[in-house]
C-alpha cells in the first residue's frame, strides 16, 4: 500500500535525490525549458514551484532560502531578476509538463518541463483544429488565422506616374 509516501524517491538515496532536484531546478531556471523523464520531471515540479512562490518576494532573507535549495549562483540571480516579475501576478502553477513519448533506449516514458511564462511553443496562429460530430459524420479541418492577417499580394502595375516618367 502506498499510505503515507508523499514523493518519489527516484530509486536515490536522500543526498543523491537532493542533489539531482537541484541541478535540474538550476536547468530548469537558466534554460526555461528541459527534457527529462516523467518521473523526474513530476519530482522536480514539486521541488521547484515553491521556490518560484518564495522567489515573488525580492528579500535576502528569501534569496538565502533559494541559494540553500538550488546550490547555484547563476540560477538564483536569473530567478530573482527576471522569472520574478513575470511571475508576479500568477497564483500559482508556474512550471507545465508535456509529455513526449518514450526512449528509445529502455523505453522510459519522457517529458518536457517548462516555466509556463516562457513558453517555447505558443500559438502563432496556424494552428489547425479538426471539428468532428456528435453522430462520427465528416471531420472538417479549420485553419486559425490571425485577426489582422495581411492582404493578398497582387501584381504591381505600372501606375499613370510612371508612364508619364517614360514619356518624357
Amino acid at each position: 500500500m502506498r499510505h503515507g509516501k508523499k514523493f518519489n524517491k527516484l530509486s536515490r538515496t536522500h543526498a543523491h535525490r537532493r542533489q539531482l532536484l537541484a541541478n535540474m531546478a538550476a536547468s530548469l531556471i537558466l534554460h526555461k525549458r528541459i527534457n527529462t523523464t516523467l518521473a523526474k520531471a513530476k519530482a522536480l515540479r514539486v521541488y521547484v514551484e515553491p521556490l518560484l512562490t518564495k522567489a515573488k518576494e525580492d528579500t535576502t532573507h528569501s534569496r538565502r532560502v533559494v541559494f540553500s535549495y538550488l546550490h547555484n549562483k547563476e540560477a538564483v540571480t536569473e530567478l530573482f531578476r527576471e522569472i520574478s516579475q513575470k511571475i508576479a501576478q500568477r497564483p500559482g502553477g508556474y512550471t507545465r509538463i508535456l509529455k513526449t513519448g518514450y526512449r528509445q533506449g529502455d523505453n522510459a516514458e519522457m517529458a518536457f518541463i517548462e516555466l509556463v511564462d516562457y513558453s517555447l511553443n505558443t500559438g502563432n496562429g496556424k494552428e489547425t483544429k479538426t471539428k468532428s460530430t456528435r453522430r462520427g459524420g465528416k471531420k472538417k479541418t479549420t485553419e486559425a488565422t490571425p485577426a489582422a492577417a495581411p492582404a493578398a499580394e497582387q501584381p504591381v502595375s505600372e501606375t499613370p506616374a510612371t508612364e508619364a516618367g517614360k514619356a518624357e
